[in-house]
């Protein structure tokens, strides 16, 4: 399908991106599978490039590129050339953003120009062993004391856990019994009494490191406090959007790669004498699947385009995220079954993709989270119908 977003600007910036993945990620994807996290020279190199924090003033190191295509085929090409794994939507846009939308204009000129130029790689930590995606039961708190705040708690499931130097930390600040209340703090790396588990063994992702986080009598400067500290859970809402969004562009593209892969398999790939493509139950499979992503990519980039005019609302963030998500899901099992037994060897591209993906149904919002939130703003919302 002819894609009607991009414009030759951004066919040339795609060219660029694509020569970079090609030389400087792809060669390294297997052995940073193998060991568990990408290199800091990653983060670096792609700095270098002016390919982190694209979105910031150039005064804080950035492009001033606020279109987000550009953030679009960044992912898009690193989904294709390079591996889930290398969280660039993470350090850029989930959590930049906190800076950029909320940080003050000494946090922006301490931390935006290191975390642009790859330095300073950038963390979110939200979740809680027994919170998953109820933020609002956060257990995590910060207790003011004149000239700091003390942090204690713990969050787990945190991408960029080891690899991370300055982390977005959510935790409560309001007294026992009070309504809660809740904070964004930034915790840096060195920080005393701020800890890291070891790497959590995941099903997927290889390359991306995860790990649980550990807060002990961790002194956070008054200066480290994002934005007002009674309304971080408002300011993680208002970032959401955006979040599933990239979920959802990650998620279509990731799809689509797939597709790619499995379509040259089966062209190639014979049975009986002939291509297994040229099988009824292959064909249907495939033309199944090139209808369903057409339709899906045609939403998403729609959204991308709302986003871009300030329109993109929290229930169509909510769908983009939910069929691109469980799409993934549904051509990844098709595109493992295409392969047979080959799709289930981790020696095939494939077999590693079907287990990148599984998590995207989960994390940002599980899809039943995001079928609440659709179905609320229908007005179907029990709490009002009683």
């Amino acid at each position: 399908m002819h894609r009607t977003l991009f414009e030759p600007d951004h066919e040339l910036f795609r060219d660029s991106v694509r020569r970079f993945m090609q030389k400087e990620i792809t060669p390294h994807v297997e052995r940073w599978r193998e060991q568990g996290q990408v290199d800091r020279e990653a983060y670096l190199k792609a700095g270098a490039q002016g390919f982190l924090l694209m979105w910031a003033p150039e005064e804080y190191g950035g492009s001033d590129l606020v279109d987000f295509r550009y953030e679009q085929i960044l992912y898009e090409e690193n989904l294709r050339h390079g591996d889930y794994g290398f969280y660039l939507q993470l350090h850029s846009r989930m959590v930049g953003n906190y800076l950029g939308k909320f940080g003050s204009d000494e946090q922006k000129r301490r931390f935006l120009p290191g975390a642009a130029s790859g330095e300073i790689i950038l963390g979110v930590a939200m979740t809680e062993p027994g919170t998953g995606s109820d933020l609002a039961n956060i257990q995590t708190r910060a207790e003011d004391k004149g000239d700091h705040w003390l942090l204690n708690g713990a969050k787990t499931y945190i991408s960029n856990g080891l690899l991370g130097d300055l982390f977005v930390v959510a935790a409560r600040t309001s007294a026992s019994g009070d309504k809660p209340t809740f904070g964004l703090f930034l915790v840096e790396r060195g920080m005393h009494g701020f800890e890291r588990g070891n790497k959590l063994d995941k099903m997927g992702l290889h390359c991306q490191d995860t790990a649980e986080l550990f807060f002990t009598d961790v002194q956070v400067p008054k200066a480290n406090v994002l934005g007002d500290p009674t309304k971080g859970f408002a300011q993680l809402m208002q970032c959401l959007a955006e979040e599933r969004l990239i979920i959802a562009t990650c998620s279509i593209a990731h799809a689509q790669v797939a597709f790619d892969i499995t379509l040259e398999f089966v062209q190639e790939r014979k049975a009986f004498g002939r291509p297994i493509g040229t099988f009824q139950d292959a064909r249907f499979k495939m033309a199944d699947m090139r209808a369903n992503l057409d339709a899906i990519q045609a939403f998403v980039d729609n959204c991308v385009m709302l986003h871009n005019d300030g329109r993109l609302s929290a229930e169509l963030a909510a769908e983009a995220k939910y069929l691109a998500t469980e799409l993934e899901g549904r051509v990844l099992d098709s595109c493992v079954q295409l392969h047979g037994g080959a799709g289930y060897m981790n020696e095939y591209r494939i077999c590693r993709m079907y287990t990148d993906a599984r998590v995207t149904r989960i994390f940002g919002g599980t899809s039943e989270i995001m079928k609440e939130i659709i179905g609320r703003s229908l007005g179907l919302d029990d709490r009002k119908l009683k």
